[in-house]
């Protein structure tokens, strides 16, 4: 299996190299050059795995040539093994044709561990192999740099810098990643919003010298690795429903787009999807962009869901590539527009294949409150983030955009402690952390602050990295 650049420039190259240099070297995201498809036979033959080997057979197309399914398997086996639910993703139903799809049963409660925990093994793997040390560099609205840095640290091979902006996370979130303390793993608080945090990191990947100097690599969704392991409970969720012989939608909590695009590759692969919808906050570039067709930047306002605090998704930019017919030169050329000008549109034909397969919804604070409460009548507490995903899901089998009798599933990205202000102003009880994370608030912070530059970043990371 082979990888190419969304912008045309970077590439073919193997699945290691993708996974080691996380973004193309033309500020581009890799891509395989073509999708692996199942067939409906080999999806219903999918029905008695399980979730490890399920993993191992999904993801073993994408590294063919490099690693078996067999050692797939395995890795996903070791990653999963502390998953508090023996079924790792466990579906539950919620009302009339709407599921859950509970995604926080990992060690940081939140979906990320489940890409994050086969990340840091296949690392391990590529590194040892190639002899290599690695300075991983991420940005994150929330969840991703506790499941990183939770699942990187102490590695002897990686040193992990987070940065993630100040004041801007929940407290569970924050000190998720400040608590950690281990050798190597580095905590940054940034004066800026996650879209200033992304920016950093996409500069200094275009840094090549930096870059090459100190083996940057990326665990955030640009990375093609880190969408993988997310493709894999699409798949789960669906046979559980009856797939391939019913089709199934997802509604999906929507930020960056990594979530949501994984269900794309699902679709690409075989898997009988109905439709992905799209679910967004109060920062509903996403929405606006599927209702009229242009992209459009705006101020990243704070909201009861700050995972999807964002006004740049940085993965749609794959989305992109695809609705423009894999044209790297086009996707380069809208992609240095929307640099400069915070906005571009499509042309008809695009957004007509995208309405085939997409729908998006956005929902308030308000709104939000009002979902977890009537959720919670429903038998069951979400988080706010949560709580977008279902009300869109309920919306789109009201108003038709689900056929009436096909199952919708809607992703719980995070445990409801995580934002537990939040579910406590909707239901008058603030939901308490699992067991292994009890004393959480209680432990001691360690982080770095760093002003929302480049240079100031480079600095740190330099400064703070392991003597190779």
């Amino acid at each position: 299996m082979e990888y190419i650049s969304t912008r045309g420039k970077d590439g073919p190259l193997g699945y290691e190299q993708a996974l080691l240099s996380g973004l193309a070297r033309d500020g581009g995201l890799y891509l395989p050059v073509s999708y692996p498809r199942f067939e409906e036979n080999e999806i219903s033959e999918m029905a008695g795995l399980s979730y490890a080997e399920l993993a191992g057979r999904i993801m073993a197309r994408f590294t063919k040539g490099e690693i078996d399914e067999g050692e797939m398997t395995a890795m996903a086996a070791d990653a999963y093994a502390g998953f508090t639910d023996p079924d790792v993703a466990p579906l539950k139903h919620l009302t009339g044709d709407i599921h859950v799809l509970e995604l926080f049963h990992g060690p940081t409660i939140a979906f990320k561990d489940y890409a994050m925990q086969f990340l840091s093994r296949a690392f391990d793997r590529a590194l040892q192999s190639a002899g290599r040390q690695a300075v991983i560099l991420g940005a994150t609205s929330g969840d991703t740099g506790s499941a990183a840095l939770e699942a990187f640290q102490g590695r002897e091979a990686v040193d992990i810098f987070i940065l993630f902006p100040d004041g801007r996370v929940s407290p569970v979130q924050q000190r998720q990643m400040t608590s950690v303390d281990a050798a190597g793993a580095h905590a940054v608080a940034v004066a800026g919003d996650f879209d200033d945090c992304q920016a950093i990191v996409k500069s200094l990947f275009n840094d090549h010298g930096f870059r090459d100097k100190v083996g940057l690599s990326a665990v955030n969704s640009i990375n093609w690795a880190r969408l993988m392991p997310q493709i894999v409970y699409y798949f789960k969720a669906a046979l559980e429903l009856g797939a391939p012989d019913q089709k199934v939608a997802f509604s999906v909590p929507t930020g960056n787009f990594g979530n949501v695009f994984a269900g794309y590759v699902a679709m690409q692969m075989g898997l009988p999807v109905e439709r992905l919808i799209i679910a967004s906050n109060r920062n509903d570039i996403l929405t606006r962009f599927f209702e009229n067709g242009a992209m459009q930047r705006e101020t990243v306002t704070p909201s009861l869901s700050p995972s999807m605090d964002i006004q740049v998704s940085s993965n749609f930019e794959r989305l992109l590539f695809e609705l423009l017919g894999r044209d790297g030169a086009k996707v380069a050329e809208i992609m240095a527009r929307f640099a400069e000008t915070g906005q571009f549109d499509l042309p008809a034909e695009a957004m007509k294949a995208a309405h085939g397969e997409f729908a998006a919804y956005r929902l308030d604070d308000e709104g939000t409150v009002a979902e977890i409460a009537a959720s919670a009548a429903d038998g069951m507490v979400l988080d706010p983030h949560s709580a977008v995903g279902v009300s869109a899901a309920r919306r789109a089998v009201a108003d038709g955009t689900v056929p009436a009798g096909t199952p919708v599933v809607a992703l719980a990205c995070a445990h409801p402690a995580k934002f537990d202000g939040a579910v406590a102003q909707a239901t008058g009880t603030p939901p308490a952390l699992p067991p292994h994370l009890a004393d959480l608030m209680n432990r001691r912070e360690k982080m770095h602050h760093a002003d929302a530059t480049a240079d100031a970043v480079r600095d740190l990371v330099l400064a703070k990295r392991r003597d190779v």
